[in-house]
């Protein structure tokens, strides 16, 4: 008999423990990644397409006269709704319109700085009042928030709308959000006599990189830089053009009276306080106290209006 060949297969080299846990963290760092990424580009989506927040007075209930406004935005891309709201009082040849922007997630009432109640003293001293939607807030169209990158263009063209339809002098009064956007709107526009800026942030990505996680609810990392860096991509948007800071210059020497509680925790006060500091000759500010954001008037009404009012008066 012949002898049989016996064929023999070189055993497989077993995997060291050492590189089966390698493995193994890396992939758990790919999936962590690819978790981090798709959940800071949902977050970063609903910061910028946040529910609308539905109108829930209005200025009949506080016996004031008014007429419903539909105006476009200066970039034309969209139509924006408000109310007119005249003064209580005969104008006179330098009346002043007071254009009133509100803050993000909010709509033209800023409820939680009884905004209506404002304008109800404010139209009793004689000033006219223009409260409106921004994009993608209220009644007005749009679907898309970017923190004042194109939001400056709806308060420009709420300029125009009341430069068309009752010209005169023109001033801004703006909380959080609508307060960082009308200081950029009146850097833009000369006709703007000046501003109240209550409880602005003084550029949008130094103030998303240090406080991103109140409004996402996220660990500052790795989700702040993330989502900053989607932000971009999502929304076509420079959140760097969100520069008030810059801003306060070109409006120099037209005076701004900042409003800021010194122990807000969604906009700290150094953010109105730097900007401030800048010109002090002509700007002025008011610090009051509480850790709520934009609540300076529902705390201090009598006191708010007395120094709003007494700053538009110089105006005129």
């Amino acid at each position: 008999m012949r002898p049989t060949l016996m064929i023999t297969r070189a055993a497989r080299p077993r995997r060291t423990p050492f590189k089966t846990v390698l493995l193994a963290l890396i992939l758990l760092v790919v999936i962590l990644l690819l978790v981090s990424v798709g959940v800071s580009t949902y977050v970063g989506w609903q910061l910028t397409h946040p529910a609308r927040k539905a109108l829930a007075d209005s200025p009949d209930r506080y016996g004031l006269a008014y007429t419903p406004i539909q105006f476009p935005s200066r970039s034309q891309d969209v139509t924006l709704e408000g109310w007119y709201i005249p003064a209580a009082t005969e104008p006179t040849p330098d009346k002043l319109t007071i254009i009133m922007a509100h803050g993000y997630r909010e709509n033209r009432l800023q409820s939680g700085a009884e905004a209506i109640k404002l304008t109800k003293a404010l139209s009793a001293a004689g000033f006219d009042v223009v409260m409106f939607d921004f994009r993608n807030s209220g009644e007005s169209g749009g679907n898309l928030t970017t923190v004042g990158y194109l939001e400056k263009a709806d308060v420009l063209g709420a300029i125009d709308w009341v430069r068309t339809h009752h010209p005169g002098r023109i001033a801004l009064h703006g909380f959080s959000m609508g307060a960082a956007t009308s200081l950029l709107a009146a850097a833009d526009e000369p006709d703007v006599a000046g501003v109240v800026a209550d409880s602005p942030f003084n550029h949008l990505t130094r103030y998303l990189e240090d406080n991103l996680p109140v409004w996402s609810h996220l660990p500052s990392f790795p989700y702040t830089p993330l989502i900053l860096g989607i932000l971009p991509r999502l929304t076509n948007m420079d959140p760097d053009q969100v520069d008030a800071l810059s801003a306060v210059d070109h409006v120099y020497p037209r005076p701004v009276l900042f409003i800021h509680s010194i122990e807000d925790q969604s906009v700290p006060y150094v953010n109105s306080e730097s900007m401030w500091a800048k010109h002090k000759d002509r700007f002025q500010i008011w610090q009051t106290t509480g850790k709520e954001h934009v609540k300076s008037h529902a705390k201090f009404a009598k006191e708010y209006e007395e120094k709003v009012i007494a700053f538009y008066k110089q105006l005129q």
